[in-house]
């Protein structure tokens, strides 16, 4: 006899960038805007880049020690081309991650987030000009640029969603009255409204 909890099913996925995929895009799929795919696919793509932390520090005399991402970006024009699509890439991406996927983070350091999305989205505009591209669309990370705020948001969304277990998490803030961004809002499926206290 077939009773409901034989109709479960465990789904697990191969890899991390899939997993990413799957929850970024389900997301986006609610956003009232929805990013370009390719945006979802590159998103997951540097989220399971970053997932193992050594890719997320550097080790400087023996010690662990967060990027300064501001110093590399201005450091980055001194070098050659080849160095500086790296260095850029790293930059823009590292931000991307500090704004998204760890954005609480950036309560704890004396530069805020808005710090990090600036030093990102010059970061992705000078990889464009070095002539590096993603799947061969042209100006992808000039175009990637222009949507990291709400990529970030999407990224932030699906950590709070991992982290707590709970798809009402911008339902739950907006109840307590705390701070929401239109862009979450919007991405949740939620209509920002003119009175409220938004970010």
């Amino acid at each position: 006899m077939q009773t409901p909890e034989s109709d479960k099913k465990i789904i697990l996925q191969t890899n991390l960038q899939g997993y990413f995929f799957d929850g970024l895009n389900a997301l986006n799929k609610k956003s009232l805007c929805p990013v370009p795919e390719s945006f979802i696919f590159y998103s997951s793509d540097v989220l399971d880049k970053f997932a193992l932390s050594q890719d997320y520090f550097d080790v400087i005399d023996g010690k662990v020690r967060e990027k300064i991402l501001g110093l590399k970006l201005m450091e980055a024009a001194q070098y050659s081309r080849e160095e500086q699509k790296r260095i850029y890439k790293e930059v823009a991406d590292m931000s991307l991650l500090v704004c998204g996927y760890f954005a609480e983070s950036t309560h704890k350091k004396l530069v805020d987030a808005q710090y990090y999305a600036q030093i990102g989205k010059t970061a992705y505009s000078h990889l464009n000009t070095v002539g590096t591209s993603f799947l061969d669309i042209p100006r992808f990370y000039q175009m990637f640029a222009t949507c990291f705020e709400s990529m970030t948001t999407l990224m932030s969304i699906l950590a709070s969603q991992n982290k707590l277990g709970d798809n009402n998490l911008i339902f739950k803030k907006v109840l307590r009255d705390e701070a929401v961004s239109d862009q979450e809002m919007l991405v949740s499926g939620m209509i920002p409204a003119p009175t409220r206290r938004v970010s």
